[in-house]
């Protein structure tokens, strides 16, 4: 086993180019048939292995925060980052809504214009915790009297219904009559009508008038076919005052209005609505009614300083939430409700709101929306661009799922970006995203509650089974990608599904991945894999095992980078792995008559494993687990020297220009230097009597490699470009010229490096460097004493 090049490939190959567009799925059967085959060819030829750093660097510039390596965010057990899964405590009280909904069908025809009452102890009720802007409401109550008739508009399950009642009864209403909002607008006038006849029949003779009448009328069904125009809110005026009565219309964002002056309604915050809704249900427990108001202000005070109190309001919560969490913390002051189902109210009300979205009635999503909140969860922060560009093809997938005979009609123009991040409960703001070329700011989409993402696709692939032959086609087409944020997305919605159901995860989607002949695949299996292992997974390293001592050679490829990703929290276990891995290649080789040469692919990626290990935060153990082993056998001693000089040389590539990761530092901006990080552990060691092992066995390892005919010519290269990188860096020369003497242990070892420093080339083939002369000051002259280590 030799090391690869110490110039190293480049962070972003081939993979990460261009893709092949897709294939058109209405074209001819033989026209799509050579598509397909033309974009296989084109994938063929750009499929290139990439290396294990350049592929943990992706997973922490593209993953999902919730998911991003370090974060200690995710699933965990039965939690989504931190938080319990799977129990929602609260009920629902008054005319709250949350979750499913049960809809009562009623055949024959309908009443012609049909009404209720809204009892008074509703309104009561309301009343008690209603709270508003007291001027911008008083405005609002005031040009209801004035013009009789009133259209609020507002998003929805923002208050807009208790308002419209509350306003109704500020105007003087003695009583309140909701009226079916499913009738068109021209029949306004005749429902008015309608229902001031059965007012006048209901009342016995000379009985007097009850006083005014209010009526309610909650989202009006208006759109491009039947909008709601001036002329009919001006009947209704009339049949109004002739009856002494009020009308309040309360209509979405997207209503079609025509000539009608709405009145915007702007709803309280969240806080200010539980406490509202609190200090009604504290008055209910107040043991005596002389203390009442000082029992409520203490009382409240301490449950909303609570933790699961102050974390609820520090998410994205609606107003029928908190109308709903209310009773359960005056349950929870009662000793009714214990504290863990407190904590859980807020995932539960979560839930609650991912399975309202993927229901099927007659007030469901649209296929195109549903689509759009599942490509937001698998792209959750990422640009909102390419979200909505997958979340076609996602719709198209889905309609081959619905409709499998029909052709996938995908308009071209749709849902403006502010109503669909409303609906989705997302926010759009501008962020860098990591690319090829360096960062770039772009408009990304995300959710406003950092658990929705997990939850909705955990959501969608356990309780909506026939959804996945479409969620699993899109996901394959993502991996076949050549954005690396397409690709790490794939592999990460693929890890939360694992997470989920991990029998199905495996066998229909990872795989399929690992068995295949392609990298690009493979690369996708093993980002998912590692994910899927840092948020719970279970059995994952039970899985790579198997893989590593199989005879599929792409599964043992995919079970060596996976290793190599997750290895910095086993690191003893991963060496072990390896190091049999490694013996296993040696051992195959020789079987052969005569030997056949080594897989070089597969021994770049266990090179590629030992160096991710030793750049990770484990390096301290990976050395001295090293140290201990690699001198046990020639595998052994190959692995370990190839894995270390890969290290070496990460930092001290030439570079042309910042990229991801790049330190823009030097005085040459256009052309940064680099900064070796294994010298700069080195420089930190050297210092410290705790860490002078760390020193001297760095030190021995380069003396290995320097003295071995297989690595020398490597190892060489590699302290070629450290030089290159010292005539940059100050800090980097210093820390060289400490090593370079340690490295001397023979006299062919002074001799060895002091031709290095006076013969290698420059950059761009110039003459040697000035550095390289004062370097050469530190290395012992042949023949003279040789320092030996301490």
């Amino acid at each position: 086993m030799s090391a690869p090049d110490t110039a190293a490939p480049p962070a972003n190959p081939a993979p990460n180019g261009p893709s092949a567009p897709p294939a058109d799925p209405n074209a001819p059967p033989q026209q799509g048939q050579a598509q397909a085959e033309e974009q296989d060819e084109a994938a063929e030829e750009q499929d290139r292995p990439q290396d294990a750093w350049a592929s943990r660097r992706e997973l922490a510039d593209h993953a999902p925060p919730a998911l991003r390596i370090g974060s200690g965010a995710g699933f965990g057990g039965a939690l989504v980052t931190g938080d319990q899964h799977g129990v929602s405590g609260g009920r629902v009280a008054g005319d709250v809504i949350m979750g499913s909904k049960t809809e009562i069908w009623q055949l024959g025809p309908p009443a012609p214009h049909a009404s209720g009452e809204v009892p008074a102890a509703t309104l009561e009720r309301l009343a008690e915790s209603f709270v508003a802007d007291e001027e911008a409401f008083g405005a609002l109550a005031d040009r209801l009297r004035e013009e009789r008739v009133l259209v609020v508009r507002g998003a929805a399950f923002t208050g807009r219904r208790t308002a419209a009642l509350m306003l109704l009864r500020r105007a003087g209403a003695t009583s309140v009559r909701s009226l079916l909002r499913d009738r068109p607008p021209t029949e306004l006038a005749a429902q008015l009508d309608a229902e001031q006849q059965r007012a006048e029949q209901g009342r016995a003779g000379d009985a007097p008038a009850p006083g005014p009448v209010g009526y309610v009328l909650c989202d009006l069904m208006a759109d491009r076919t039947r909008p709601l125009r001036e002329p009919h809110l001006l009947a209704v005026r009339d049949r109004l005052a002739a009856h002494d009565g009020y009308l309040v219309v309360t209509v979405g964002p997207t209503a079609v209005l025509e000539e009608v002056d709405p009145a915007g309604w702007q709803p309280p915050s969240v806080a200010e609505v539980l406490t509202a809704h609190l200090t009604a249900q504290l008055r209910a427990l107040a043991p005596d009614p002389a203390t009442c108001e000082e029992y409520t202000g203490r009382e409240s005070a301490r449950l909303l300083a609570l933790p699961a109190v102050t974390g609820f309001l520090a998410r994205d919560h609606q107003l029928r939430e908190a109308a709903a969490f209310a009773p359960a913390l005056a349950r929870h002051a009662a000793g009714g409700l214990p504290a863990d189902e407190l904590d859980a109210f807020s995932l539960g009300a979560l839930e609650s709101q991912v399975r309202e979205w993927f229901e099927e009635d007659e007030a469901a999503l649209p296929l195109r929306d549903k689509a759009f909140l599942i490509s937001l969860a698998a792209f959750d922060g990422g640009p909102y661009a390419l979200t909505a560009e997958l979340s076609d093809r996602l719709y198209a997938e889905l309609l081959r799922t619905q409709r499998p005979h029909a052709p996938a009609d995908v308009p071209v123009f749709g849902t403006h970006i502010g109503k669909r991040l409303q609906l989705a409960r997302a926010e759009r703001r501008q962020a860098e995203e990591a690319t090829e070329w360096g960062p770039v700011r772009q408009w990304v989409a995300a959710f406003r509650d950092d658990r929705a993402a997990l939850v909705l696709l955990r959501e969608l692939w356990t309780a909506h089974p026939s959804a996945r032959p479409a969620l699993v086609r899109w996901l394959r087409a993502l991996a076949e990608d050549g954005r690396p944020l397409v690709r790490t997305r794939a592999a990460a919605t693929t890890a939360v599904l694992a997470h989920a159901d991990l029998p199905s995860a495996m066998a229909l989607l990872i795989e399929e991945w690992a068995a295949s002949p392609r990298y690009r695949h493979r690369m996708v299996a093993a980002s998912a894999l590692a994910l899927a292992h840092f948020v719970g997974a279970p059995n994952v390293p039970r899985i790579l095992d198997g893989w590593s001592q199989g005879e599929d050679r792409s599964m043992r490829w995919v079970a060596i980078r996976t290793h190599a990703l997750i290895g910095p929290e086993r690191p003893a276990g991963t060496l072990r792995v390896l190091r049999t891995v490694v013996r296993k290649e040696y051992e195959e080789s020789r079987r052969e008559d005569p030997p056949a040469p080594l897989d070089e692919a597969m021994v770049e990626e266990l090179a590629g494993a030992v160096e991710l290990l030793l750049l990770s935060e484990a390096r301290e153990t990976v050395l001295g687990e090293l140290l201990a082993s690699y001198e046990v056998d020639r595998p052994a001693r190959d692995l370990t020297l190839a894995g270390f000089l890969r290290a070496c040389g990460r930092g001290a590539e030439p570079r042309t220009g910042p990229g991801p990761g790049a330190e823009d530092e030097g005085p040459d901006e256009g052309h940064p230097p680099g900064r070796p990080l294994v010298l700069d552990w080195y420089r930190e060691a050297v210092g410290g009597p705790a860490t002078a092992w760390v020193a001297h066995g760095l030190t021995r390892l380069w003396r290995a490699a320097l003295g071995d005919s297989l690595h020398s010519r490597d190892a060489l290269e590699v302290l070629r470009l450290w030089v290159l990188a010292a005539g940059h860096r100050q800090d980097v020369e210093w820390a060289l010229a400490a090593l370079l003497p340690a490295l001397v242990a023979e006299p062919e070892d002074a001799l060895r490096l002091a031709h290095l420093l006076r013969t290698m080339p420059g950059e761009d083939g110039a003459p040697p460097p000035p550095v390289a002369a004062r370097l050469l000051t530190v290395v012992p002259a042949a023949g003279h004493p040789v320092p030996q280590p301490r």
